[in-house]
């Protein structure tokens, strides 16, 4: 990526972290955090996205990054999910329900586009 030395330095990997915090936080709440299996899966699924990202990109290959933005997107898709069963349950309110949704769709966003803009690389070098 031109310009991009670190996968730190990626927004899609910076706002991926924004989320993973703010699931934690949530997640260690109330009845929530005594749902062990729901709390741990969503945490590593917001992990998930972060993980992916910073991986891909030191693999350096074009290639191998745009299938890991793939995996991260999916895993966005999960945090989204696993949040209608905490919603569902009452382990939180519609207020953070809806923070967290839409936080996790911009992250979905970025990353998309990230992927998309690493897919054009990736097409122009075949």
């Amino acid at each position: 990526m031109s310009g991009v030395e670190r996968f730190e330095d990626l927004i899609a990997w910076q706002e991926a972290r924004v989320l993973t915090r703010r699931i934690y936080e949530v997640s260690k709440e109330g009845e929530f955090a005594r749902d062990f299996r729901l709390a741990s899966q969503t945490q590593a699924a917001s992990v998930s996205i972060m993980s992916n990202i910073a991986e891909g990109f030191e693999r350096h290959s074009t290639a191998e990054f745009h299938q890991f933005l793939k995996v991260a997107k999916g895993s966005c898709a999960e945090v989204r999910s696993q949040l209608y069963v905490a919603l569902d349950a009452r382990y939180i309110d519609i207020t953070v329900f809806e923070e967290l949704q839409e936080k996790a769709d911009e992250v979905g966003r970025v990353t998309g586009g990230l992927r998309a803009s690493v897919g054009r690389l990736r097409d122009a070098a075949r």
